[in-house]
């Protein structure tokens, strides 16, 4: 696919535009982290119809039916172990794979693709082996909130694992930003998991990715802001307490800025 230099700032401008700041903040448990907050970034779809249509592989079809289903595990596994513990962590990370299920749900619109999900319940799943995934990972968290913890993070390796695999099978604008938003959002879901299992004294042990890329990325920052198809910041932007983006030019307070405003959810 052919892309000209000018077509792709377009393009990044208009993600830029498009994808929402919304922030879902991972409260603490218990008195070691009750005052801990942690940003979980997530991707908005509006941004999905102003990039280009371009042509969808095999490949590409099956990535996105494979994480609109494994988005929603997650969301529905989150909302069960919430209601079981009540804690916020889990209800905070599950509104953020909402926003994750809806730009796939976009995706999927865009080439008429039909929803694997459409019209199922929480805990409903069209793959058997992702039915039978979330039987056992609600199972095992039911066992305490240690375990709870420990499926979360273990649900975020997954994701990571199989994004980035299926980022290198695909090479449609659309489909490569919406999948480095998601997998940026699941390293802070990553993070925000390993942090509560850290106060309770427990080591998350890698599942899918290696120890190595566990431990880095845990040893990072929650990263905040959109990214484009290639992971990199949509640079120029910055996060406005409204939930607004700000562009500057200039000095400060010398140069313009234009206002880009957000769908909030």
């Amino acid at each position: 696919m052919k892309r000209s230099g000018i077509f792709y700032l377009c393009i990044t401008v208009l993600m830029a535009m498009g994808f929402s700041m919304n922030t879902a903040m991972a409260s603490g448990n218990g008195k070691s982290n009750g005052n801990k907050q942690q940003a979980v970034n997530c991707p908005c779809s509006s941004g999905v119809s102003q990039l280009p249509y371009q042509d969808l592989s095999q490949a590409e079809q099956e990535g996105m039916l494979k994480m609109r289903e494994e988005e929603k595990l997650a969301r529905d596994v989150y909302m069960y172990l919430y209601d079981m513990f009540q804690a916020p962590v889990f209800d905070k990370i599950s509104q953020s794979e909402q926003r994750h299920m809806d730009a796939i749900k976009a995706l999927l619109d865009k080439y008429g693709i039909a929803d694997p999900v459409d019209a199922m319940g929480p805990g409903q799943f069209n793959s058997p082996e992702v039915q039978e995934l979330y039987l056992n990972l609600t199972e095992r968290g039911s066992q305490g909130l240690a375990e709870a913890l420990h499926v979360g993070a273990t649900i975020e390796d997954l994701d990571i694992k199989d994004l980035e695999a299926l980022m290198s099978s695909a090479d449609n604008d659309d489909i490569l930003t919406v999948y480095q938003n998601l997998v940026k959002g699941s390293r802070n879901h990553m993070r925000a998991f390993c942090s509560r299992l850290a106060d309770l004294g427990i080591s998350y042990i890698a599942q899918y990715l290696t120890q190595e890329e566990v431990d880095a990325i845990n040893a990072t920052d929650y990263e905040r802001g959109p990214v484009d198809r290639k992971g990199n910041p949509m640079g120029g932007f910055s996060s406005q307490p409204d939930g607004s983006m700000q562009q500057g030019r200039g000095n400060k307070g010398s140069g313009h800025q234009a206002r880009f405003w957000f769908r909030r959810r």
